[in-house]
């Protein structure tokens, strides 16, 4: 394994961006059209993958980024922070070669594996789960289930540094059924030229969005959020879910009731979200207007 440390429709009411590009597929470069970026991610030999599209703008500071890979393809990438142990965010790309199904969830011991890649002073060790003695399940943040196409693909998913402490019925419940939802956004039957781009994460930057922090200071957010954008042959769209996984799941609602655009996205959570797109394509995907979101999306 190679891994570098290193995220309108113009019609009717729906505004779509237009652009006329290639799949992404596994290759790594920086997307888009060419025009003004101000807030791009700069990538250096150590972060060879933040001009992707699914990178937010990365926060520097105490926090690192890694990147995992799959022989020369890029599997997903997390933002690290170092000082308080915890996963900022996961991102990824899905594509169709990237959906065929050639493995099985990975089982095996340990389940959740230390992070190969990460200086062990920055992480929690196996034998230090900071779940295994709480009422936590393992949040995956870059789900096992999207990383099917091979078996060294899903192992990864497992490592602790993917994951976030999630309640059990949020984590089999609503926030399940949103990653369905964006699987079956990208299938094996999707173009080539399609391309889902997503950011996953939990609050860990203000005290107030964190719900709790355990005995092992593993820190317990109280939302979670997921930003995703698309590329297709008509442009780009954008949308975004933000939970409370705090609420019971009799009172979480449907999917749709939890959509935001990434400007409130961008707020509530203090990221800048898809940062590397052309900041014009970048104004008008992120500000769309909810019902509009979910018209673009069929949801409503």
């Amino acid at each position: 394994m190679h891994t570098i440390k290193s995220l309108f429709l113009a019609m009717g009411v729906l505004a779509l961006v237009a652009c006329g590009s290639s799949n992404d597929d596994n290759s790594t470069s920086t997307s888009g059209p060419s025009a003004s970026n101000v807030n791009a991610n700069i990538p250096t030999a150590s972060m060879k993958y933040i001009g992707d599209l699914e990178f937010p703008k990365v926060k520097g500071g105490n926090s690192i980024i890694i990147s995992h890979l799959d022989g020369d393809s890029l599997n997903y990438s997390i933002e690290w922070d170092t000082e308080k142990k915890s996963n900022r965010w996961s991102c990824y790309k899905m594509y169709w070669s990237n959906r065929l199904s050639r493995t099985t969830r990975y089982y095996g011991s340990p389940q959740y594996p230390s992070d190969p890649d990460m200086n062990s002073s920055y992480q929690y060790s196996v034998d230090n789960d900071p779940f295994g003695d709480i009422k936590y399940d393992h949040g995956h943040l870059c789900p096992s289930a999207d990383r099917l196409n091979s078996a060294n693909s899903n192992y990864q998913t497992f490592y602790l540094t993917n994951m976030q402490p999630q309640a059990h019925s949020f984590n089999a419940g609503i926030w399940n059924d949103m990653e369905s939802l964006i699987r079956s956004w990208i299938t094996v039957n999707s173009s080539h030229s399609d391309t889902l781009y997503v950011c996953k994460g939990g609050t860990i930057d203000k005290s107030t969005d964190i719900f709790t922090t355990t005995s092992k200071g593993l820190l317990v957010p109280r939302y979670y959020f997921s930003a995703v954008l698309m590329k297709n042959s008509s442009g780009y769209k954008a949308i975004g879910f933000w939970f409370d996984q705090t609420v019971s799941a009799s009172k979480q609602g449907t999917l749709a009731s939890h959509v935001v655009n990434i400007d409130t996205l961008e707020e509530k959570t203090g990221i800048d979200f898809f940062c590397n797109l052309p900041d014009d394509t970048e104004e008008h995907v992120e500000s769309l207007a909810v019902e509009n979101i979910l018209r673009a999306w069929k949801l409503n």
